[in-house]
């Protein structure tokens, strides 16, 4: 099997149905000889920072010469991203000799009328046996979606549990309230196991909090306001925390504040249980970790941004962001959202702030909320003063954007925010407006 027939194998996979719960993974997991069972793991789940929080860690321990497996979702510039090692993408000859072992086991299983596994299950399945077979010391792995019944919650060995900010999100599909929500990411907590969480909403502090204490595990909270920051840009930050002084990190946002907390809370954890990782270590990994699609910084001549933000509360950390570094600068927005998202509350969050907005159809056409549409929603909420453009490409909105902003060089910033499922076009995009605009340019991005 190519990597091309693999992926082939893959899309071709998701025309099947899905069984609710965790059986259907659990017998191609058996299948394969429970790969999973021989790893240990940093379990991460959460709303908004699983990803930053993730990278953090991962690259934390891999500098402090742990063998470190990364299992991400969703990816932003290759799909081979998804499983990493050491920050290092698996291979396409890697990923195509795995899915073989694993479409002949689901053969197998659909030989004794087993139900097809889902392309998330297979993925995730596919981490378990790389990095079973890769001798990891340790996974890091981000949930899919919720906690309890996710994919990835098929796991025993959980060395510890980790919980990002947790807010409204997937509303009807996890749960119908907060509480709800947070009930069940907290399910990815197992007895004995220590838990980790950012600063939450007090009605989540409880929830998590309750779990915790009844599955006799050790609960830490980050505590944010113990960051001292140093220096700040729209580049990255200098700060302290506690202990730790003057750390360098290269991932700019508000956001950071928090996940960086958490990160370094749960470094702390696993030092208690014996991990040897010096602040060397967590200086390094700190310093090296980059973390696409996090406030992103795509060029300086004119400032070019790329961030996630695809719900309203990191919407509104978004637009502290832009406040804080951005007060002179002329805003221009790139936004593409989803249908099934709070995409008015983003547009009433973010657009304020700008002076001209392009909108643009996301990939996922079954569930991208359209271009006119969504443009139609910012004139709605908005004043006559902003201009709106319903763009037929991405292509066609990062030139436009990129063109007006180098009109008055150093005054005007382009932010694309919304969804990470573009944010790769953006970038391949924005690499071709460098290159024509600025030929002699020695920064790549």
């Amino acid at each position: 099997m190519t990597y091309k027939e693999a992926r082939v194998y893959l899309d071709e996979m998701s025309k099947y149905g899905s069984v609710l719960g965790l059986d259907t993974i659990r017998g191609l997991l058996r299948e394969l000889g429970n790969p999973q069972d021989d790893l240990k793991f940093i379990h991460i789940a959460g709303t908004n920072g699983k990803g930053s929080v993730l990278a953090y860690t991962s690259m934390i321990l891999s500098k402090a010469g742990y063998k470190t497996g990364r299992y991400v979702s969703p990816t932003v510039i290759s799909y081979l991203e998804k499983i990493q090692i050491d920050g290092k993408w698996i291979s396409e000859s890697e990923f195509a000799e795995i899915m073989e072992e694993i479409k002949e086991a689901i053969d197998r299983l659909v030989c004794k009328g087993e139900p097809v596994p889902t392309v998330f299950e297979v993925e995730t399945a596919m981490a378990f046996l790389y990095f079973k077979k890769q001798k990891c010391d340790l996974v890091v792995l981000e949930t899919g979606l919720g906690g309890e019944t996710d994919a990835t919650n098929v796991i025993k060995n959980t060395v510890c549990a980790v919980f990002a900010t947790i807010s409204v999100d997937h509303l009807g599909v996890i749960g119908d309230t907060l509480e709800e929500i947070a009930q069940t990411k907290s399910g990815i907590i197992k007895p004995g196991c220590t838990v980790v969480s950012a600063r939450q909403q007090e009605n989540v502090r409880l929830i998590l909090r309750k779990k915790a204490e009844s599955l006799n595990c050790i609960y830490t909270e980050a505590e944010p306001e113990q960051m001292s920051i140093e220096k700040e840009d729209y580049k990255g930050l200098t700060f302290s925390y506690k202990k730790y002084a003057h750390m360098q990190n290269h991932i700019a946002g508000e956001c950071q504040r928090e996940n960086l907390s958490v990160a370094l809370e749960v470094i702390e954890s696993l030092r208690k249980l014996g991990y040897q990782i010096e602040e060397g270590a967590v200086r390094d990994g700190l310093d090296a970790t980059r973390w696409a699609g996090r406030f992103t910084c795509l060029s300086e001549d004119p400032i070019v941004i790329v961030d996630g933000a695809h719900n309203e509360d990191a919407a509104k950390k978004l637009r502290t962001s832009i406040e804080r570094y951005f007060t002179g600068e002329e805003l221009i927005l790139i936004m593409g959202v989803f249908k099934d998202k709070e995409y008015e509350k983003i547009v009433q969050i973010l657009c304020p702030s700008a002076k001209r907005v392009y909108t643009v159809d996301l990939p996922n056409k079954e569930r991208t909320l359209p271009a006119e549409k969504l443009a139609e929603c910012v004139r709605d909420c908005m004043t006559e003063q902003l201009s709106v453009y319903a763009e037929k490409s991405i292509g066609d909105a990062v030139a436009k954007a990129y063109t007006y902003a180098t009109e008055d060089s150093g005054k005007r910033a382009v932010i694309a925010c919304g969804s990470l499922s573009y944010l790769s076009e953006v970038i391949r995009c924005m690499e071709g407006c460098v290159c024509v605009q600025n030929p002699q340019r020695k920064e790549r991005i």
